[in-house]
């Protein structure tokens, strides 16, 4: 799915970076910024919503745009995750197109 997600952007030019986990997504943003996060809410060591409590609880992150993208849809986890800050919400499997939309509109 990341190779997907990767392909699909970068042909929108769009530059990506990858993070295995929610842990690794962490501490890769410590030291980098970035116009819009993406994630998954199913990632080993940290999900997504942790992943997101924690980015809007940090100072670097705090006000980044984080797009939700997963199998997931119902409206509870919906609900968690825009109560944890996220910005948007995408289902998988994606079009290439109304992504790379959603991403331009959060990213300013």
């Amino acid at each position: 799915m990341r190779a997907l997600l990767r392909h699909a952007l970068t042909e929108q030019g769009f530059a990506v970076e990858q993070a295995d986990d929610g842990v690794s997504a962490l501490e890769w943003l410590e030291g980098n910024d970035v116009d819009v996060v993406i994630t998954d809410i199913n990632m080993p060591r940290l999900d997504g919503f942790g992943l997101i409590e924690r980015l809007r609880a940090g100072g670097r992150h705090r006000d980044r745009p984080i797009l939700v993208l997963t199998t997931e849809s119902s409206d509870e986890k919906k609900a968690r995750a825009r109560s944890a800050g996220a910005t948007g919400w995408i289902v998988k499997p994606f079009d290439a197109e109304k992504l790379s939309a959603a991403v331009r509109r959060v990213a300013h």
